[in-house]
């Protein structure tokens, strides 16, 4: 028995890797519960990079980012690079070290993501300082379209 839960165990494991995080996530808001955008991971060289490409339902169309820092003021939200210098600290499971910006309001936090429910969820953690001090989201995975 123990080798069959072992057995399991890491097969579960080898999926969450496959797969890993790269790929389309649909971003919830934490406070409201509702979806906000698609973005898009991607690797760059050994870290990990995500860029809005689509927005959900948006105040306004085609937003700017009207507080966002040095180069990202008033670009498109649609396209902007929100997180980026994300490293894979636990393979498979846990990356951290970079950081992420908040479009909305321009602020820029620690970050820290891992993997739930076999790959299909994405916990999303932006903190001050430590990791306590901070708020997360749980995006959800973007299935490929059929066909």
């Amino acid at each position: 028995m123990r080798k069959i839960i072992l057995f399991a165990l890491a097969v579960s494991c080898a999926v969450t890797r496959a797969d890993g995080i790269v790929g389309r996530w649909k971003t919830v808001d934490d406070e409201t519960g509702k979806p906000k955008s698609i973005v898009e991971i991607f690797k760059d060289g050994d870290q990990f990079k995500a860029k809005v490409v689509e927005l959900i339902n948006p105040d306004e169309p085609n937003p700017r980012c009207k507080h966002c820092p040095d180069d990202k003021k008033d670009k498109p939200v649609i396209g902007i690079e929100f997180m980026w210098d994300m490293k894979e600290t636990k393979p498979g499971m846990e990356w951290s070290q970079g950081h992420i910006m908040d479009p909305k309001n321009g602020k820029v936090y620690r970050c820290k993501m891992h993997l739930e429910d076999g790959g299909e969820k994405l916990d999303v953690r932006g903190y001050l300082g430590f990791s306590f001090i901070g708020r997360t989201q749980t995006w959800l995975r973007e299935k490929a379209p059929a066909g």
